[in-house]
């Protein structure tokens, strides 16, 4: 079953059209990510489906139901998330589960729970003096505070450092499976590390949507990147290559070439270069990523 499932979207700002008929299916459980270049519409996109802002035209449907009338709870952590900077974390908690209406038998040990999930369940100090890291623990912990069905996170990590961004990246990753986790961000590699399947928003329109091993699977090239310590190496590379019928191109010291099963003499890099004499500084297969793919679909 499919969490949310939006047909035909369509937003307009003046004469822009962020939005163009767009479509798009989030299964239930997924931790899926939607990527596109900044201004591609990501946030609209989610604002939309959390009821913030009218659409112009088309449909959302969470669980089945109408998105205005659905009875399913959405969580939001937007980029910038804010707070009452004068209370610490379990005092803004508490604050939020009273105006969510949570029994209090219940809230205090799900702020218990939740702090020590985020990883600040000893913080003491005011709001205001945490750090950015902090802030967004906090607001995924206060997002999570009604137990959602969907969790949607926008640009999550956008501004982290390498630390606090893994923290954040490893407690969404968790969260797949019992809740369904949209997660809008431009950071490419972030999705590759925690996402089962990804859509590229480009232009108003989903231009590749999926799950991302299939994705990079369907653009496995079968080729390899061979450096060389020299230009005269490169150009006894290349025209071996040549001669042996095989596709490459090259740049620089580096020569990429097609795989084995291009050269219909039964030969392959290693012998060509062991026919060469030469040794390469190093050899790579070239895997495919969602950096590639991105970059194809929005030339």
């Amino acid at each position: 079953m499919n969490a949310i499932e939006i047909k035909g979207l369509t937003k307009t700002f003046g004469t822009h059209r962020v939005l163009d008929h767009m479509d798009l299916s989030v299964p239930a459980g997924s931790v899926f990510g939607l990527v596109g270049e900044n201004g591609a519409g990501k946030t609209t996109t989610m604002k939309i489906i959390l009821g913030l802002m009218p659409k112009d035209s088309g449909s959302i449907e969470i669980f089945g139901e109408d998105a205005s009338r659905s009875r399913a709870a959405v969580g939001y952590l937007p980029d910038v998330p804010s707070f009452y900077g004068d209370m610490n974390a379990r005092e803004y908690m508490t604050l939020c589960g009273g105006i969510g209406g949570i029994d209090k038998d219940i809230l205090k040990p799900r702020i218990d729970e939740l702090l020590k999930l985020v990883g600040i369940e000893n913080a003491k100090t005011r709001v205001s003096n945490y750090s950015r890291g902090m802030k967004q623990r906090l607001g995924i912990a206060q997002a999570l505070l009604t137990k959602p069905d969907i969790l949607i996170c926008d640009e999550p990590t956008s501004a982290l450092d390498p630390s606090g961004r893994k923290d954040i990246l490893d407690i969404i990753r968790g969260l797949g499976g019992d809740t369904t986790v949209i997660f809008s961000t431009h950071i490419l590699s972030d999705v590759e590390k925690i996402c089962d399947r990804v859509a590229l928003l480009h232009d108003g329109h989903i231009v590749m949507c999926g799950q991302i091993d299939e994705l990079e699977n369907s653009h496995r090239t079968n080729e390899i990147a061979v450096e060389f310590g020299s230009a005269d190496e490169t150009k006894r590379f290349a025209a071996a290559l040549a001669e042996a019928g095989c596709p490459y191109r090259a740049d620089r010291n580096t020569v990429i070439a097609a795989g084995s099963k291009a050269l219909g003499n039964g030969e392959t890099i290693i012998d060509i270069l062991y026919n060469e004499k030469i040794v390469p500084l190093r050899m790579d297969a070239l895997e495919p990523d969602l950096e590639k793919l991105f970059m194809e679909m929005i030339k």
